[in-house]
């Protein structure tokens, strides 16, 4: 089935150009340039991926996620400036899956929507994608099935996005085991997609926070400076 991309930016000459550009490339869009009328839009109806600008008038990319995220938890992709590493961190943590930074080149958005559309598919349906149904993974406390992307703690289910997920599975997969950023990465980011350290580190803030949400004292996955991250089952 052709995905379709939710294109939201008060720059009506890049939601040309990647409309475009997606169409190209055989996906589906819908754009706006009104904030309001697109998070009615998607409440109602939401896309495979949306594609946010941060900084609109009216509404900005941080609200516009915040909002949508109380009824839907469709990926977003964040379009910042250079400048907006405060807002970058802030998109991660409300629960966007990637950022990418103006001026960008539309093939590497192309090739981060791909990797995140994948890893969302695979999620909900991995014989879709030829890939064997994963075993459930129970590490004391912790639950996850990854065939249905589901997470519990304490036996309260924990909401994560494709990322989170894929972050954790790898840590949860081998507990005690120090998993590097890089090693991180590419789990999480595949197809040679280029991200950060700072890109990690956030999705493991944000992991955390999910998590002690449903328990204040979770400390379950350590940070080793220097090192990397693991999981300590309990």
């Amino acid at each position: 089935m052709t995905a379709t991309i939710a294109l939201v930016d008060d720059d009506k000459n890049i939601l040309t150009s990647v409309s475009i550009a997606l169409q190209t490339e055989g996906f589906v869009t819908r754009i706006y340039t009104d904030p309001e009328a697109a998070l009615k839009a998607l409440t109602d109806n939401p896309a495979d991926l949306g594609v946010f600008d941060i900084k609109m008038p009216q509404m900005d990319g941080l609200e516009l996620l915040r909002r949508l995220r109380e009824k839907s938890q469709m990926p977003v992709i964040f379009l910042t400036s250079k400048a907006d590493e405060l807002d970058e961190a802030l998109g991660l943590a409300m629960g966007a899956d990637d950022y990418i930074s103006k001026p960008f080149s539309q093939r590497l958005l192309i090739a981060r929507i791909r990797a995140i559309l994948r890893r969302a598919e695979i999620s909900r349906t991995p014989e879709a994608a030829d890939e064997p149904p994963s075993d459930p993974i129970v590490r004391g406390r912790l639950e996850m099935d990854p065939p249905r992307h589901r997470v519990k703690w304490d036996g309260k289910d924990v909401t994560l996005t494709v990322t989170e997920f894929l972050i954790l599975e790898t840590l949860a997969a081998r507990p005690g085991v120090v998993k590097n950023r890089n090693q991180l990465m590419d789990a999480a980011y595949q197809d040679d997609v280029y991200v950060d350290d700072r890109t990690i580190d956030s999705h493991i803030k944000r992991l955390r926070r999910k998590f002690r949400e449903v328990d204040p004292d979770f400390n379950a996955i350590d940070t080793l400076y220097g090192a990397g991250y693991r999981f300590s089952e309990e």
